[in-house]
């Protein structure tokens, strides 16, 4: 699927028309509350559960419960709005997942016991599923293949400021408060995506007089050659929330196992850990340009995160300063998820795009569940710091079986069906 125009140059002018075309604005607006909503919880944990009464270890046990929910509402969530995607339009699947992610919200802020803490984590896991999947299939196929990474580095570098606003909202505000500011901002969103138009090629796809079955991108999906890229594309984004979701979620629990010799606050960690992401993200986005290459960038960055998590597992009795400033650092080697997601999108079809642009990072998202499972499993018999190590390992190698299974996408034309 390679265009014939591989070599085709670009203006600065057609740099910035990509950069704010109205899908790819939107698109990164919807990504910045994406991410607020999933990095919230990390930063709201310990107020939140505290004022449901739950204390000591199990704000970690209870903690780690409902992060294992709202991910099995993201893998949910995944297939459903990436069929939809695929059926009834890339915008109807959008407006979809950001009204339910926003009622769950709203209702979050009114919960007064763990089991419905537990509801709305879940079904706000459903919800924000669709956002980053869809988005960045409008966007794969509104620009020219040549600009494609600048779109993607327009989302990636706005949305994952959401974080950083996650983390002052957390910080400044009441936890139910906090809810309901991410409530709002995804109503807010839901209005500004009236003025986005539907993709051409799948208005395009759209128009042939017969359809197949509702959910056959599953069937296509599953010969040995679709499957086996589908699942290189999952394994390339597990340091992302192995290192999101574990270290950086944790990382007051590790502190401690550390030596730190004072107490690391949540919220901070996660402002230092996406300033670095956002960092990352343009860092990402413009050296995948620069380079005309997607895999090489994904190697590079793979490889620096595997190198700084395992020297953040090995300090020993290290400042809070140079703590943060490490947690900073390894955000940036994390910063090529809106890659990883463009490069899925890139391996498949018009006809199975959105189900595969919107499934992958939710898997790669839910596969949290048996780490932190595993996590929790190997905490007592080797301790956090140890625990935390293997895992790294385990995630770096997956992500390089699945990076050795992918071709380069970079110049690939995405005017083609699956059959």
């Amino acid at each position: 699927m390679t265009s014939s125009s591989d070599t085709a140059s670009h203006t600065t002018r057609d740099i910035i028309a990509a950069l704010f075309h109205p899908a790819v604005l939107v698109g990164a607006l919807g990504y910045f509350v994406d991410v607020y909503d999933l990095i919230l919880f990390a930063v709201v944990r310990i107020p939140s559960l505290k004022g449901l009464g739950v204390t000591g270890d199990q704000l970690v046990t209870q903690g780690t419960w409902l992060i294992n929910w709202q991910n099995g509402g993201l893998l949910l969530g995944g297939i459903l709005w990436g069929l939809l995607g695929d059926r009834l339009g890339r915008l109807k699947a959008l407006f979809g997942s950001i009204l339910l992610y926003s009622l769950a919200n709203i209702a979050n802020g009114f919960i007064n016991s763990m089991e419905g803490y537990t509801i709305c984590r879940f079904l706000a896991g459903i919800g924000l599923a669709g956002e980053l999947g869809g988005c960045i299939t409008l966007v794969a196929e509104v620009l020219p293949q040549v600009l494609r990474g600048y779109g993607t580095l327009m989302i990636s570098a706005l949305g994952v400021l959401g974080a950083i606003a996650a983390a002052y909202v957390g910080l400044h505000f009441d936890w139910r408060v906090a809810y309901f500011i991410g409530g709002g901002l995804g109503i807010f969103l839901l209005i500004l995506r009236m003025c986005v138009a539907e993709s051409g090629l799948y208005s395009e796809m759209a128009k042939a007089p017969t359809r197949p079955p509702f959910g056959s991108q599953l069937l296509l999906l599953l010969s040995p050659g679709r499957f086996g890229r589908y699942l290189c594309c999952v394994l390339i984004g597990l340091p992302c929330w192995y290192v999101i979701l574990l270290l950086i979620f944790f990382s007051p629990e590790f502190a401690r196992a550390l030596g730190v010799p004072v107490e690391i606050k949540a919220p901070l960690s996660v402002a230092f850990g996406y300033a670095g992401v956002c960092l990352g993200s343009l860092a990402s986005g413009g050296l995948s340009q620069y380079l005309r290459s997607r895999k090489i960038v994904l190697a590079l960055f793979i490889t620096a995160a595997f190198l700084l998590t395992n020297l953040f597992f090995l300090l020993d009795k290290p400042s809070a300063e140079f703590l943060y400033a490490l947690i900073f650092c390894i955000g940036i080697t994390v910063g090529y998820w809106a890659i990883f997601v463009t490069v899925a999108a890139e391996h498949f079809g018009t006809n199975m795009r959105a189900t595969v642009a919107t499934t992958v990072p939710n898997f790669s998202r839910a596969a949290v569940i048996p780490i932190s499972i595993l996590f929790t499993w190997l905490k007592p018999q080797y301790g956090a710091l140890h625990s935390g190590l293997a895992l790294g390992w385990l995630v770096t190698a997956l992500a390089v079986i699945g990076l050795l299974g992918l071709r380069e996408t970079f110049h690939d034309d995405l005017d083609y069906l699956e059959k």
